[in-house]
């Protein structure tokens, strides 16, 4: 089947957390959204139809998880390089519950966490909110959009008595795939210090070529040992409504620890229609992926293309993974809080401002292309428009 993702999708007075919900975050109804992690386009076909077949049976009980749910997991992940055991799956209501739930199980208010910034603001959140002390090697921009990690200073941060690194893989926002070769030095390092590792895989099917998603826990069985691997189908088949998706571990003392406080607050049932999209994604997802990322790569090539012509003085490079882009705005000469005002008041855009995922990106914002091309060419030329009309 050929998936059209040019097809509008009218997502307004739905409940929309990224239509409509501008208002409430960027004082005005009338943007254009780029910001919230979502898609606009149809959840897929064989999603949608999945959940109608259960429908047709008018009885929403208790319900238990089949096996077929953990073997769909095991072969999407076999299929992409990592031999997983489905008996050492565990289910969560999302990626970003789990990684709070593991702050809670793995480490003791006070206790120092890892993280690279500018990174996913959630994970600071999870530190923060539950009293540990948050700990940052700031990645390496290199002057022209790439990103590496600060091997020097993330060990001294690790020898400084920090009890979890919280990865993010790819990363979110600079759009890193991170290479095998940095993947173990990583590796080598927690396991020198005796870090465990919480691995937020969310994006790893999101990747365009020739970049490959390296499973961290994959690896080696020394990695293994100490790594907690969170994913999920919501960022790659747009049901992140749903609240469905998977923790592994090779550590059995770690996966009776996270699955005991799982189980201790009563959410381990999940939703008949969060497991039963899973599963359908994940055993009939490879084509509609495929042609998905096909129409992502052309976004992000429209971007880049576009800033390079029209808007030089924003700097950006095509992320290697994950369908968010990491604009640089320095050369606008503004500050983090005139350049919201001027998305908002005069480009009509609502992107994501960059100091949320750390002061490392104070003067970046963060642009999500997973939109119908339309929406994105109407974007770009109002940001050139108000560009165009704004004094330096």
């Amino acid at each position: 089947m050929v998936y059209n993702f040019d097809e509008l999708v009218d997502r307004k007075n739905t409940n929309c957390e990224k239509w409509d919900n501008c208002e409430e975050r960027f004082g005005r109804n009338d943007l254009l959204p780029l910001w919230v992690a979502d898609m606009d386009f149809k959840t897929p076909d064989f999603i949608v139809n999945a959940l109608k077949r259960r429908l047709e049976h008018e009885v929403l009980g208790y319900q238990i998880r089949p096996a077929s749910f953990y073997h769909s997991v095991e072969n999407w992940l076999r299929q992409r390089g990592w031999q997983t055991d489905p008996g050492k799956i565990i289910f969560s209501p999302g990626v970003v519950s789990a990684i709070n739930f593991a702050v809670n199980v793995f480490t003791n208010p006070g206790d120092r966490i890892l993280i690279n910034t500018p990174v996913y603001h959630p994970f600071m959140y999870a530190i923060n909110n539950h009293g540990r002390t948050l700990v940052k090697s700031p990645l390496i921009n290199s002057g022209n959009g790439y990103y590496t990690i600060d091997f020097d200073d993330f060990e001294s941060k690790l020898a400084t008595g920090v009890k979890m690194y919280i990865m993010c893989s790819p990363h979110n926002p600079v759009g890193r795939v991170w290479t095998l070769d940095e993947l173990k030095k990583i590796g080598e390092l927690c396991l020198k210090y005796n870090v465990p590792v919480i691995s937020d895989e969310i994006h790893s099917d999101l990747i365009f070529k020739p970049h490959k998603h390296i499973y961290f826990a994959s690896i080696s069985e020394e990695i293994a040992s100490q790594t907690m691997t969170f994913i999920a189908p919501s960022k790659t088949f747009n049901i992140a409504g749903l609240s469905s998706s998977i923790v592994y571990s090779d550590n059995t003392v770690m996966r009776e620890k996270f699955s005991k406080f799982v189980n201790s607050l009563s959410i381990s049932a999940g939703t008949i229609f969060g497991d039963i999209a899973l599963e359908a994604a994940y055993t009939h997802g490879d084509s509609w992926l495929g042609q998905l990322l096909e129409y992502l790569s052309g976004n992000c090539d429209y971007v880049v293309e576009y800033l390079k012509k029209y808007i030089p003085r924003i700097k950006t490079v095509k992320p290697e993974g994950t369908y968010l882009m990491w604009l640089d705005c320095s050369e606008l000469n503004m500050t983090s809080s005139q350049m919201q005002e001027f998305l908002v008041s005069k480009a009509g855009l609502a992107l994501n401002p960059g100091h949320i995922f750390g002061n490392e990106g104070e003067l970046f914002v963060r642009l999500n292309i997973a939109t119908q091309r339309a929406i994105l060419v109407k974007a770009m030329d109002s940001l050139r428009n108000a560009l165009d009309k704004t004094d330096f």
